[in-house]
């Protein structure tokens, strides 16, 4: 989703002159746009700030700099305590004032009375962490084409923000607010617009994206699996994804999507953090690991061939060898393509974070090296089951060898084919020959004599 919005912001700035550069010694305005998930990506964001700070010092150059996103949303003025480089400082879901922003910190306002603060630059800063009344959808520019396709064949497009679930360790109902989803014509619309730049692939984004509720054309809250149904007859837009999920709305419906619509890849990431009942009821997750267990043999009885993968976090507090365990005894049921591990990391803000049973950080990293050790066995043999497969792969772009391109199949691993560059855009039939650690080796597949190429996966 970050990287959707900082699309956005991107486009927002082109209106105003300004073009993006990978040189930051070269940029007039720096954009951290910030997650704070965890304390790592939190962490990341002052380290980058002393960066830029150094870069100041050694150049001379007067750079305007902008924290954005949730650590902004977050920690708002104490950005600006701890890091006088920073002009700006604004949220998730008030990034479409950044025109407004830039022109409060040019025209020098002043800080609000009373806030003792006082800059260390010539120029004021401005700071934006309300949730704004408007929808900052209604106020952000149509994407350029041009802009479209210098990002490649494959996009995001957030269809929905914010989360009413309120897991007990997490900071997005504080951070980018209550469930908010687009209408359906927006999205359609700006589907057309991404696919008529020549985009194949849309993934759809929410913090909780099955949650999906926007209104349609008919004035009733589309489902999900509606609106995926709508966009899957969108001229040109070949693949459709979405992220992330909450088994509680993974309904009927939507399972049915999966079983009926080519163009809905065989991949779902579909997290549940754990796998002991008792730790998912102190993270208000409202689901029991055997809920997930049957969830996952629907949807794998509707789609035979679909990936899984998933969250888990580890040494949530009070978490017992036993929960553990079971959290390893549900990893080997369910069998996942991949995943994402991590150690159970305090918010603050949050429930959990002011438990007293929090688990020594020694444990933590154990049973993470165990978990993702699982995680990677369980991958590798994924990847080796596709070896031998003929797969439709979707190419995107050149790869690291002379004559060779890089594609995604559909369980999105990225696949090495030696191919022409005027396949890029394209979808061909590969053979897979072999797997690497994280993708996949193959060939173009050799059509039959009639013409045609037999897919099979």
């Amino acid at each position: 989703m970050n990287v959707y919005d900082s699309a956005r912001m991107s486009d927002t700035l082109a209106t105003l002159g300004y073009d993006e550069t990978d040189r930051i010694e070269a940029a007039d305005l720096v954009v951290l746009n910030t997650c704070h998930i965890r304390e790592k990506a939190a962490d990341k964001v002052y380290s980058e700030l002393g960066k830029i700070r150094k870069l100041e010092e050694t150049t001379g150059r007067d750079v305007t700099v902008a924290v954005a996103g949730c650590v902004a949303q977050a920690e708002g003025e104490e950005i600006i305590r701890r890091a006088p480089v920073v002009d700006m400082v604004f949220g998730p879901q008030s990034y479409h004032r950044l025109p407004e922003l830039l022109e409060r910190v040019k025209a020098g306002e002043r800080p609000a009375a009373g806030t003792g603060r006082v800059p260390s630059k010539a120029r004021p800063r401005a700071v934006d962490t309300e949730f704004p009344a408007e929808d900052k959808f209604d106020h952000l520019p149509e994407p350029v084409a041009e802009r479209v396709r210098g990002r490649g064949v494959t996009a995001f497009l957030t269809v929905q923000e914010g989360c009413d679930k309120f897991c007990t360790f997490c900071v997005v109902p504080y951070t980018r607010g209550a469930e908010l989803s687009r209408p359906v014509e927006r999205v359609v619309a700006e589907a057309e617009a991404l696919v008529a730049a020549g985009v194949r692939e849309v993934t759809l984004l929410g913090q909780n994206v099955n949650a999906y509720h926007g209104v349609g054309p008919d004035g009733d809250a589309w489902s999900l699996a509606r609106l995926v149904r709508r966009l899957a007859a969108v001229p040109g837009l070949a693949r459709l994804r979405y992220t992330t999920s909450h088994p509680r709305d993974m309904d009927d419906a939507l399972i049915a999507a999966h079983r009926d619509l080519p163009e809905l890849m065989p991949y779902l990431h579909l997290p549940v953090q754990s796998g002991s009942d008792r730790v998912l009821a102190a993270m208000n997750r409202r689901h029991g690991a055997a809920d997930y267990l049957t969830l996952v043999e629907r949807i794998r009885a509707a789609r035979p061939d679909i990936a899984l993968s998933g969250d888990f976090i580890v040494g949530f507090p009070g978490e017992t060898d036993a929960d553990f365990e079971a959290t390893l005894a549900l990893v080997r049921a369910v069998g996942y393509a991949s995943c994402f591990t991590f150690k159970y990391s305090p918010r603050p803000g949050t429930p959990a974070a002011s438990e007293s049973d929090q688990v020594p950080e020694p444990v933590k990293t154990e049973r993470l090296a165990r978990l993702q050790a699982l995680i990677d066995e369980q991958e590798a043999a994924f990847l080796k089951s596709r070896v031998g497969l003929v797969v439709p792969v979707l190419f995107e772009k050149a790869g690291r060898d002379p004559g060779q391109l890089v594609g995604r199949s559909p369980w999105l691993q990225a696949v090495h084919v030696a191919a022409p560059a005027d396949l890029i855009g394209g979808i061909a039939a590969v053979e897979i020959l072999a797997a690497g650690h994280h993708s996949l080796d193959g060939r173009l597949a050799e059509p039959a004599a009639d013409g045609a190429v037999r897919l099979r996966a």
